[in-house]
């Protein structure tokens, strides 16, 4: 189970308006300190799931954020519109675009995805897999 995931971020100011433009919509609380930025999904109790944190801090060697080639951030949304509205959001915010939202020919019937990239270059990941939305027409 994945604990958390953290990305670095030079412009703590510029990553809090992308992130906080479609993390909130999916239930994810802001908690801001002097070590950077912290999404959580508040939970009741610690009995079940907790869904992982995600953080926007600036590295810890104190050197320049950079993005991995080939690393991605997913997150879960509950419908096809909602990654359609959060990725307008998101770009509005200050995030470039990887790839409109849509169906892709390589992934399941089901597999709806926008991609971003936020203002630090780190690549993120929208998407809907609910088989309760409409599938790809082949």
């Amino acid at each position: 189970m994945i604990g958390y995931v953290s990305v670095g971020a030079d412009d703590l100011e510029l990553a809090e308006k992308f992130y906080s433009a479609f993390l909130p919509r999916l239930g994810y609380r802001l908690d801001v300190s002097r070590e950077g930025l912290s999404y959580s999904i508040p939970v009741a109790d610690d009995s079940g799931f907790l869904p992982p944190d995600f953080y926007v801090k600036p590295p810890h060697d104190g050197g320049p954020a950079s993005s991995g080639n080939g690393a991605m951030v997913a997150f879960e949304v509950p419908t096809q519109a909602m990654v359609h509205d959060l990725h307008a959001s998101a770009l509005a915010a200050g995030g470039r675009d990887e790839g409109a939202p849509g169906f892709r020919a390589d992934y399941s019937a089901h597999f709806y995805v926008g991609y971003l990239r936020d203002p630090q270059g780190n690549k993120i990941a929208l998407y809907c897999s609910s088989r309760s939305e409409p599938g790809r027409p082949d």
